[in-house]
C-alpha cells in the first residue's frame, strides 16, 4: 500500500508536508468519533501552497493518511517535544480542541500503534533520510524545509493569537544560523505579516531528527497561520484572495532557501 507521495527534484531542497494527508483507512471508521471525521487539525492545502516549488527543482514529500492515524512529526517512542507544554501524541486520541477521536474503549492499543509505525511512520522517515542523503551527496549540501500550518487560535497549544509566520530551527541546532538569518531578512522586508523565530514552535521531530548542520544537512520548519490563506472553520476552504497575497512571500522564502543552499555548492 502506498502511504506517501514523493516527487524527486534536482535542487538541494526537500520540502516535507507531514500533516497534509486526509485519508482515513476505512477499518478505523467504526472506532472513531464524528470529530475525527472532520480532520480539523489537518495542515489544510499546504501541498497547494508549495506546489510552485516543484518547478524550482525542489523535492516534495507528503503523506496520504491523516495525522489522526499517526503523527509523522512525533518521535516513535512518543516522547514529549515540548516538556511541560500541552502537546499531542504519536497516535492522537483527542483533537487540538480536546475532543475524543475514538469511541470509548476503542483507542489504539500498543500493538496497533506499533503496526501504524511500521506501515506509515517508518516508510515516510526512511524516504526522508534516503532523499536527504541523495541531495547531500549530489550537491554537497541539503536543506529540509518542513511546511506546516495551524489555526491562529489553539488554546490547548498556545495562548492568544499566533504570529503569522513561525520559523523553527530547534533553537539553532537544526540548521546554520546563516539560513535562519536569511529567512528573517526576507520576513523583515515586509509589513503585512507578523513573524517570530524559535518561540512556541521550534520545530518538531522531523526538524530535530534530520537537521545535521555538521554533515551539511540543514532543517528548518515554518508554521504558517491558516487564516493567511484559508477559512479556519469548516469546510476549511482555500481562500484564493488571501492565498494570492501570502504566496509571493512564501515563494520569496523558498527562493532564499535555495539561494543559500546553492551557495555551498
Amino acid at each position: 500500500m502506498q502511504t506517501f507521495e514523493l516527487s524527486l527534484g534536482t535542487a538541494p531542497l526537500l520540502i516535507s508536508l507531514p500533516h497534509n494527508g486526509t485519508y482515513m483507512p476505512p477499518e478505523l471508521a467504526p472506532t472513531m468519533t464524528a470529530a475525527a471525521q472532520l480532520r480539523e487539525d489537518t495542515d489544510w492545502h499546504v501541498d497547494r501552497l508549495y506546489a510552485f516549488a516543484e518547478a524550482l527543482g525542489a523535492s516534495i514529500i507528503k503523506p496520504l493518511c491523516s495525522r489522526y492515524v499517526i503523527d509523522l512529526n512525533r518521535p516513535p517512542d512518543n516522547a514529549e517535544l515540548y516538556p511541560g507544554a500541552n502537546g499531542t501524541e504519536l497516535c492522537p486520541t483527542t483533537t487540538f480542541a480536546e475532543q475524543a477521536l475514538y469511541l470509548p474503549g476503542q483507542e489504539p492499543s500498543a500493538e496497533e500503534i506499533g503496526r501504524r509505525i511500521r506501515q506509515y511512520w517508518q516508510p515516510y522517515h526512511q524516504a526522508i533520510q534516503v532523499e536527504l542523503e541523495r541531495l547531500q551527496q549530489q550537491h554537497g549540501r541539503a536543506v529540509l524545509f518542513e511546511g506546516h500550518s495551524i489555526r491562529s487560535r489553539v488554546p490547548r497549544l498556545f495562548g492568544g493569537v499566533l504570529p503569522d509566520f513561525n520559523i523553527g530551527s530547534a533553537e539553532g541546532a537544526s540548521c546554520s544560523l546563516e539560513l535562519t538569518t536569511q529567512l528573517e531578512r526576507v520576513l523583515a522586508q515586509q509589513s503585512d505579516y507578523s513573524y517570530v523565530v524559535n518561540q512556541r514552535f521550534k520545530g518538531g521531530y522531523i526538524t530535530r531528527a534530520y537537521g545535521q548542520p555538521k554533515n551539511n544537512i540543514h532543517a528548518v520548519q515554518l508554521e504558517l497561520v491558516q487564516n493567511t490563506y484559508m477559512q479556519e472553520q469548516p469546510p476549511f476552504a482555500f481562500d484564493q484572495v488571501k492565498a494570492g497575497r501570502v504566496s509571493p512571500l512564501l515563494e520569496q522564502l523558498i527562493d532564499s532557501v535555495l539561494a543559500w543552499a546553492k551557495e555551498g555548492i
